[in-house]
């Protein structure tokens, strides 16, 4: 397997996911803060030019945080990366879909990369900026991850009891928060830490240059 990532992307999830698989994979980074990722020859990589891009062992490429995710967790289902009772299934779902769609798409898009979210017609634009925008962001943030952290209370990790990916969902936002000055509440504080110690995680951060 072959993943495609950028320095401060999400791709750093799936690099822990294939961590936790345990299976052979190479890296290629791709420079997304110079914008590579919008010219060839990425482009014909991956057409919606963002990592992370997973080219699997058929050599089939596979896009978007969620469908990667899943399919580690399929394809290795002994490593045990989706939670088997129901109720924990559904809550790590929850969270995996609010932290890719609503803390990384929405609010962290908002401080990130504010510019695709402002009005583009004069008129709509007139009194906003950059700034109204990443404070929106901001907010959107705090609330984000105060909503998490009633719904991590009494649970280690995202699906109850057990590591999932969920949590590397979550963990790459967690990951962002001191970029922002946005504290993580208690729970979820927690949870970073906890996924800091797993060796998987360790791993991926010395590729980031990083350390946990």
């Amino acid at each position: 397997m072959k993943l495609y990532w950028g320095k401060h992307t999400c791709a750093i999830g799936i690099h822990v996911l294939l961590e936790e698989v345990g299976q052979p994979f190479t890296l290629e980074e791709v420079d997304v803060l110079g914008q590579e990722n919008r010219r060839e020859p990425f482009r014909a990589i991956n057409a919606k030019m963002k990592v992370p891009v997973l080219v699997r062992p058929d050599g089939s490429k596979l896009t978007e945080y969620g469908a990667i995710a899943s399919w580690l967790a399929l394809t290795y289902p002994d490593k045990g990366l989706i939670p088997a009772a129901v109720e924990d299934r559904v809550r790590a779902q929850e969270i995996m879909d609010y932290a890719v769609g609503t803390l990384h798409g929405q609010a962290f898009g908002r401080v990130f990369m504010p510019t695709k979210f402002e009005p583009k017609d004069l008129l709509h634009k007139a009194g906003l900026g950059q700034s109204s925008t990443k404070a929106e962001g901001l907010a959107m943030v705090k609330d984000g991850f105060a909503i998490l952290d009633q719904q991590l209370e009494g649970r280690p990790y995202a699906g109850g009891q057990a590591f999932s990916i969920a949590d590397s969902a979550l963990f790459y936002c967690e990951r962002w928060a001191p970029e922002t000055g946005v504290a993580l509440p208690p729970n979820v504080a927690a949870h970073c830490d906890r996924m800091k110690a797993r060796p998987s995680v360790k791993r991926a951060l010395e590729v980031y240059g990083e350390t946990p």
